[in-house]
């Protein structure tokens, strides 16, 4: 269990401030946030290379607030695998167990456990400057868990992968730590990484943490407009609520008006995530919200099509690629947006 209490750390120019967090025993936590949004800082805290200058960190209940980093039970990974290149595979994964003289028998067992995880036994004689990114990355995450850590770090595992790579790393992660159950807290800017990953994620900006939830919360039920623009919902409005009808309350934009299930006199913006927004050549009968629109833009995002479609206001719809195939859209052709009040979020 990670608990931050109230921290402040100051790190050069830069401040983490304010930070109140607790991490479950076995969650998988990612830290999600923009470049020089403080994620790696607040990491680093947690490993103890950087001082608190307030609050207090407890890992499993004690306070580790001043103890030195190797006496904390946690363990880092950093995106760019800090493998010692003068040592081999086998050298670089016991290397933390030696200098802890951890007696040869138990290394031995350790290795061949380590190595059953991770399926790099084949990878012993060799060193690092022979292996590929994914290779690197599974000895740097196998010489960081031999020594069994109560708790796992990880700044952006995935960033300097290519995209299979990245895949492939990613399920050995959930994999591991389903079999492992470590507690882990992994730092990223890629909000598809988080998703794929996160028990929980922690939202991030300029030191402070602005949102903590569950995956499905973060994305579709942003708490602040940054938060929206962040986790990419596109279609953001600023407005107000001017009355209800029988579908839900009526946001009012500068161009139009929205109907949205929920309740939130106070709401200053709407937000429809892309993928909520259905394109259709014929009017629906169905949903409240539907707006003629002329196609304006359209982006090749390899499964989907980006279409951005203008009705006095622009919406970005994101459209499966089969059915952007069988809709034969083109820029400057009539059609109509559509979607339900329940995919309006208002914030």
């Amino acid at each position: 269990m990670i608990e931050l209490k109230n921290v402040h750390v100051k790190a050069g120019d830069f401040n983490l401030e304010q930070i109140d967090l607790t991490v479950a025993k076995g969650e998988y936590t990612v830290i999600l946030g923009p470049t020089g949004a403080g994620k790696t800082v607040l990491l680093e805290s947690i490993a103890g290379l950087h001082n608190v200058h307030q609050g207090e960190i407890l890992l499993d209940g004690k306070d580790v607030t001043h103890t030195v980093p190797e006496e904390r039970g946690a363990s880092i990974v950093y995106q760019d695998y800090a493998l010692f290149p003068h040592l081999t595979v086998r050298e670089n994964i016991i290397f933390g167990l030696k200098v802890r003289h951890i007696a040869a028998p138990k290394i031995t067992a350790a290795l061949a456990w380590i190595c059953g995880i991770f399926e790099i036994e084949p990878l012993l004689p060799r060193l690092p400057a022979k292996l590929s990114g994914g290779e690197r990355q599974r000895v740097a995450l196998a010489r960081a868990l031999i020594t069994k850590p109560a708790i796992l770090l990880l700044d952006e595992p995935l960033s300097a992968l290519d995209a299979e790579s990245r895949e492939e790393m990613c399920l050995q992660l959930k994999d591991t730590h389903e079999r492992l159950n470590i507690t882990t807290l992994h730092v990223t800017h890629d909000f598809e990484e988080a998703m794929s990953l996160a028990d929980n994620i922690v939202v991030i900006n300029q030191g402070k943490i602005v949102q903590v939830g569950k995956p499905s919360q973060i994305f579709y039920h942003p708490a602040s407009e940054f938060v929206a623009r962040f986790t990419m919902a596109r279609n953001i409005f600023k407005g107000k609520v001017i009355g209800r009808d029988s579908q839900g309350s009526v946001f009012r934009t500068e161009a139009l008006g929205i109907i949205a299930a929920v309740d939130n006199n106070n709401a200053s913006y709407a937000v429809i995530r892309p993928e909520m927004i259905r394109v259709s050549l014929e009017k629906p009968a169905a949903d409240a919200n539907v707006f003629p629109c002329v196609v304006r833009t359209i982006i090749d995002k390899g499964a989907n099509i980006l279409v951005t479609a203008d009705c006095l206001a622009q919406f970005e719809c994101l459209v499966p690629r089969q059915q952007f195939e069988s809709l034969s859209l083109n820029p400057g052709q009539q059609v109509f947006i559509s979607f339900s009040p329940q995919a309006v979020h208002l914030i």
